[in-house]
């Protein structure tokens, strides 16, 4: 580490997660971001000091207990960095506990900046990814933080073959089988999608939302989920369309780039179960839904995600308008961030 380095600014967007049928695996990075500095200051001082502007203000920790500081402090010593005294300014746009991916945010952050401190402000994503999700406990919202677009995450574990009878062998006919932990793959998305997301004044634990959710659910509706998730790359992706308006019908389905999104983002496996801890969120979907519209909770909610290739603001607005007249709801209009997580540096 470069010891004169003494500061690193990370900008790291908002995600949605889930996209309705993709629960738990499918994220979305969004064009709206987090901007945080690092300062790191006297050497071998744990002392921290954290100023946080905007969202959370009023309500996060400014001392070591501020998850991106644990998620620093974590990572640096994982890093073999010296301890320093850290400040941390925090400018936050992206709503806490409301969907948006805050958490995963906060982690990707810290993590991003402790390595960037140990390696001349450059980051190493897959780095930062498996770190950042083996803290979160889930890699939904983190992969598209770390790598912005599209993601499909899964855990994969030591011994996952065996529930389907396969052999355990660490080799197979194409080579060794993939090691343990989380694991992505990206898609790019289409530059003619816009995501809007509908932002309550009030918020949803996490914890509770998981909660709500059954031990099992009927068969018919994990194979509807399963049919549906296969389309969020077709309906949201470039190659499968020829126009930039995403009217052009892929082979075989003779649906518009809208209509397949309408369908990728049925749900049946959590949506249904959570509306009772979100009732006005849960209205707002059926509303939007009836009309056509993609739209699905972002995440676990309560904010709400609409989907679609051209911008229908006005058309939201128009469909929204008692939410929107009622002061409990803003409207976000937002472009899909392509680039994740980034990090720059200050001498």
């Amino acid at each position: 580490m470069n010891m004169m380095q003494e500061s690193i600014h990370v900008y790291v967007p908002a995600t949605t997660a889930n996209l309705g049928s993709g629960f738990d695996a499918v994220g979305l990075a969004l064009d709206f971001h987090d901007t945080l500095s690092f300062t790191l200051g006297e050497l071998g001082s744990d002392a921290v000091d954290v100023d946080i502007e905007g969202e959370g203000a009023n309500t996060l920790p400014r001392d070591a207990s501020h998850l991106v500081v644990k998620s620093f402090r974590e990572a640096a010593s994982d890093l073999g960095l010296p301890l320093r005294q850290l400040h941390l300014q925090a400018r936050n746009r992206i709503p806490q506990a409301r969907g948006m991916g805050s958490s995963a945010e906060a982690i990707v952050a810290g993590i991003s900046a402790a390595y960037a401190f140990a390696h001349d402000g450059k980051i190493d994503r897959d780095y930062v990814f498996a770190a950042a999700a083996a803290v979160e406990g889930h890699p939904d919202n983190v992969a598209p933080a770390v790598y912005g677009g599209l993601t499909f995450s899964w855990k994969l574990d030591a011994d996952s073959e065996s529930f389907s009878g396969e052999s355990s062998s660490s080799e197979s006919h194409s080579g060794a089988v993939p090691s343990s932990g989380y694991h992505t793959v990206r898609y790019p998305v289409s530059t003619d999608i816009c995501a809007y997301v509908f932002v309550p004044d009030f918020a949803l634990s996490t914890q509770d939302a998981r909660n709500a959710l059954p031990s099992q659910v009927p068969y018919h509706d994990a194979v509807a989920n399963v049919s549906r998730v296969g389309l969020l790359p077709a309906a949201l992706c470039p190659a499968f369309y020829g126009d930039s308006q995403g009217q052009t019908a892929i082979q075989g389905s003779g649906l518009n780039r809208n209509q397949l999104l309408f369908c990728a983002t049925q749900d049946a496996l959590h949506q249904q179960y959570r509306s009772a801890l979100m009732p006005e969120s849960a209205q707002l979907l059926r509303i939007l839904r009836s009309k056509g519209l993609a739209a699905t909770i972002s995440g676990a909610g309560p904010c709400v995600l609409v989907l679609h290739s051209t911008d229908i603001e006005d058309e939201l607005r128009s469909l929204s308008s008692s939410q929107l007249e009622s002061g409990h709801w803003r409207l976000l209009p937002l472009a899909i961030d392509l680039a994740g997580v980034q990090v720059e540096q200050s001498l």
